[in-house]
C-alpha cells in the first residue's frame, strides 16, 4: 500500500484549476480579445495596417536590434556574472547592486540618461563622434538602450549556476592537462548554456516590447529609426484601435514563434548536457 506525500499546497486539481483560471484572466483572454479586435477589420484592412512599408520597417528594426542586444548581453552577462561570483574585491556588492538598476529605474529616466550621455554633445557620444560613430538617434542608439535594459536578465540567470558550480571540477580538468580555454569550452560552458539561453531569451523578449527608454534615443524617424511599439502608440493616439491591434497581433505572432524556436533549442541543449 502506498501513501501520497503530503504537501503544503492543496492537491493537483485545485492548483491546476487556479493556474488555468489565473493565466486565462491575465494572459489568454486579453490576448484573445486583441486578436478578435484586429481581425474584425477584414483581411484587406488588416494587411493594410500590419504589412505597410512603415510597419514592416519598424518590425524589422525592433527584432534586429532586440536580437543584437541579446547577443551582446549573452557574452557581457557571462563575463560580469563570472567576475561577481569568482572574485572577491572591494566594491563587489556595489557592482552587484548596479546590475539590478535597470530593473528598478523608470524607463523614461533610463532613456533620458542614455540620450544625454550618448548624444553628440554627451560625455561618451562626443568621443564616439570623433571616431565617426553616431551613437544616438539611430538604430545604434536603440541597441544601446536595449542592451541596458536586458543585461540583468542574463547576469541573474547565469550567476546562481556559477555559484553552485564546483571549482573542484575545474581543478580536476586542469590536473588532467586541460588548458583554460578547453576547461571553459568543455567543462564550464556545457553547464552554463541553458542558463545563458534562458537569460538571452528573457532579454530578447523584454527588448521587443521596450518603449520608454528607446524613444528618447531612437530619433523616431519613420522607415529609419522608428520601432514597432511607437507605431502602436501612434495609432492609439489617432484613435485607430483596430490598426494598433493589427500591428500588435503581427508582433505577437512573430515573437511567439521565435520564442518557441529558442525554447526548443534550449530544451535540446539541456538534454545534451544531461
Amino acid at each position: 500500500m502506498t501513501f501520497r506525500q503530503k504537501t503544503i499546497l492543496p492537491g493537483f486539481k485545485i492548483t491546476f484549476t487556479w493556474t488555468v483560471i489565473y493565466l486565462s484572466i491575465i494572459v489568454l483572454i486579453p490576448l484573445g480579445g486583441m486578436f478578435a479586435k484586429s481581425f474584425s477589420l477584414g483581411w484587406a484592412d488588416f494587411a493594410e495596417h500590419a504589412f505597410s512599408e512603415r510597419t514592416v520597417a519598424a518590425l524589422r528594426l525592433s527584432f534586429s536590434t532586440a536580437l543584437a542586444a541579446a547577443v551582446v548581453n549573452l557574452f557581457a552577462g557571462f563575463v560580469i556574472a563570472w567576475v561577481l561570483t569568482r572574485y572577491d574585491f572591494w566594491g563587489r556588492r556595489l557592482l552587484d547592486t548596479l546590475v539590478d538598476l535597470p530593473f528598478a529605474l523608470p524607463t523614461a529616466v533610463a532613456g533620458i540618461a542614455l540620450s544625454t550621455v550618448y548624444a553628440e554633445n554627451g560625455i561618451l557620444g562626443s568621443q564616439l563622434a570623433k571616431a565617426g560613430i553616431k551613437a544616438a538617434y539611430n538604430p545604434t542608439g536603440i541597441t544601446i538602450a536595449l542592451i541596458f535594459i536586458g543585461l540583468p536578465f542574463v547576469v541573474r540567470s547565469v550567476q546562481p549556476v556559477l555559484e553552485d558550480f564546483e571549482i573542484e571540477v575545474e581543478e580536476a580538468a586542469a590536473s588532467l592537462g586541460a588548458t583554460r580555454l578547453q576547461t571553459i569550452a568543455r567543462v564550464i560552458l556545457p553547464s552554463l548554456l541553458p542558463a545563458l539561453f534562458s537569460g538571452a531569451i528573457m532579454a530578447f523578449s523584454r527588448a521587443l516590447g521596450e518603449y520608454g527608454s528607446v524613444i528618447f534615443i531612437a530619433g523616431n524617424i519613420p522607415l529609419k529609426s522608428e520601432i514597432a511599439p511607437l507605431i502602436i502608440i501612434t495609432k492609439l493616439e489617432q484613435h485607430n484601435v483596430q490598426g494598433a491591434t493589427a500591428v500588435a497581433a503581427i508582433m505577437l505572432m512573430i515573437s511567439f514563434t521565435l520564442l518557441l524556436v529558442l525554447n526548443f533549442l534550449q530544451i535540446r541543449q539541456k538534454r545534451r548536457a544531461v
